[in-house]
């Protein structure tokens, strides 16, 4: 197998490792079989996340199958596809024929999905071999993964902190090297705020771009499938396979499977770069720092970099925690008890319905239900619901208005770096606002993309946000990937597998 510090695969800057796509290409040229692929990811797996907690399910046996059918494909002179033996995780609310999808929640106790994912079928048609399925904060409520049912997951640069969220546990798994892909779900950061705290990269697509069939909705109108990788080349590699019309998801749009990878190398003279004022000021010194650094890296490449103020960006997260909950307490209304899932027998059927979510739901699960609850009833509706629609249209037309001045938007992906588990469980407000950076981009359904850009005086991984109008992955995989190749070192974590 090629070792850390070969190019990248034909076609692609190559400035850094990427292992997902070293290991595709010698799968596919035959010197390395998927067959032992899979097995060394899978022991590290067994060998390490007993300290991080990265998985609440391991598949062994299917992840062998998997690997045996693909080497089968290679010795038979087929080509199995771009990701050719390339072990994948999933975050544990993508559906999965046959095996568990929990959501980490107890309410799904013993449910295996008999249908798959769209993405997940798109994985493994382009050779992937998936090997577990993802801890995450219950039905993907939450900024660090501590609302798990089944547990926190850690933080590989140190376990006394957490991995963000919800998408947690499939960025610890790539930050410690047990995946050389994963993929998680963004409802108002929760890949990219993962991926900031984890020191890996973590990409939202436009609305729309990517597939939702088989994704378990938390807020039908902001949720949105993406990648978490370890390099910018393979998160645009990533989403060109998952990315595409499907015609089982009425919201997606109708385009064709998306070619981003080409404009990795066009670099960034004369691209227009708006550093956005409120992505940046709130955030801890070094965090500011660190995008100031990514901001003078673009420079350095003649891009034309300028502050901007959008003041309708400060509206964003409390019109984000109306509508989210809101969404959530429709979709999840379907938890009763009589289908799927947990069942908590009661003399009628009201009471059985409320004694099953009393015991399958979680406190901050139950805590967004009723918010939105609230937010949706009689009398209420006007007053919260229809008002944040109104905020999310003054957003969406601030932004638009900025993208005719600038071709991509910079800030911070979080405004800290990781915290102490157990730091914000009892203040709910303290951890929403992990999420001040990155909601604006769901509210407006546009793409944006976290990048590693070195990190604070405690070692901490700091992450840096690009952000870019609706459909421009292109100009924004572009600007990532100048701002990957002029970033910091950051030390290796603490946890990782040998």
């Amino acid at each position: 197998m090629t070792t850390p510090g070969d190019s990248g695969a034909p076609g692609t800057p190559g400035d850094r490792s990427s292992p997902a796509l070293e290991i595709a290409r010698d799968v596919r040229a035959g010197s390395v079989s998927a067959r032992d692929v899979v097995e060394r990811y899978l022991g590290a797996v067994d060998a390490v996340d007993g300290e991080l907690h990265a998985f609440v399910t391991v598949l062994h046996d299917s992840a062998r199958r998997e690997a045996a059918a693909v080497d089968r494909q290679v010795a038979a002179g087929e080509d199995p596809g771009p990701l050719a033996g390339v072990p994948v995780a999933l975050k544990d609310n993508l559906c999965t024929r046959g095996v568990p999808t929990t959501c980490s929640s107890r309410i799904l106790d013993g449910w295996c999905p008999p249908y798959e994912a769209t993405v997940v079928e798109r994985l493994r048609r382009a050779g992937a071999v998936v090997i577990g399925k993802t801890n995450l904060d219950e039905f993907a409520m939450g900024s660090s993964t501590e609302n798990s049912a089944f547990g926190p997951t850690r933080n590989p640069h140190d376990p006394a902190r957490v991995p963000g969220g919800s998408s947690g546990g499939s960025a610890a798994a790539a930050a410690a090297g047990l995946a050389p892909l994963a993929l998680g779900s963004d409802t108002g950061g929760s890949i990219r705020q993962p991926a900031a705290l984890c020191g890996v990269v973590g990409m939202k697509p436009t609305y729309g771009t990517v597939s939702r069939y088989g994704l378990v909705a938390f807020a039908s109108s902001l949720d949105q499938i993406g990648p978490i990788t370890t390099t910018v080349t393979e998160s645009a590699v990533l989403f060109d396979v998952i990315g595409g019309q499907d015609p089982c998801d009425s919201t997606c749009l109708e385009r064709p499977a998306p070619r981003t990878v080409s404009a990795l190398a066009d670099g960034v003279e004369g691209l227009r770069v708006g550093l956005v004022t409120e992505l940046v000021d709130g955030a801890d010194q070094a965090v500011a720092a660190r995008v100031h650094e990514a901001a003078g890296v673009l420079e350095a490449g003649c891009a034309r970099v300028e502050e901007i103020s959008i003041p309708e960006l400060r509206h964003g997260l409390p019109a984000y925690y109306v509508l989210a909950p809101a969404e959530a307490s429709s979709n999840l209304s379907r938890y009763d008890g009589v289908r799927y899932g947990l069942r908590v027998e009661a003399g009628t059927a009201e009471a059985m319905n409320a004694a099953t979510r009393a015991a399958g739901f979680g406190p901050e699960v139950k805590r967004r239900i009723m918010l939105g609850t609230y937010a949706l009833s009689a009398g209420y509706y006007d007053a919260y619901y229809s008002q944040a629609q109104k905020v999310r249209t003054l957003i969406i037309d601030a932004l638009g208005v900025a993208y005719q001045r600038f071709d991509v938007l910079l800030g911070a992906t979080t405004p800290t770096t990781a915290f102490a588990l157990g730091a914000k469980v009892d203040d709910p407000w303290s951890m929403y606002l992990s999420d001040v950076c990155t909601v604006p981009s769901n509210l407006a359904g546009h793409p944006a993309i976290s990048i590693p850009f070195g990190s604070d005086d405690k070692g901490l991984p700091v992450g840096v946000q690009v952000l870019a109008p609706s459909l421009c992955e292109p100009v924004m995989f572009q600007v990532a990937a100048v701002v990957e190749r002029g970033a910091p070192v950051l030390a290796p974590p603490g946890i990782r597998a040998a």
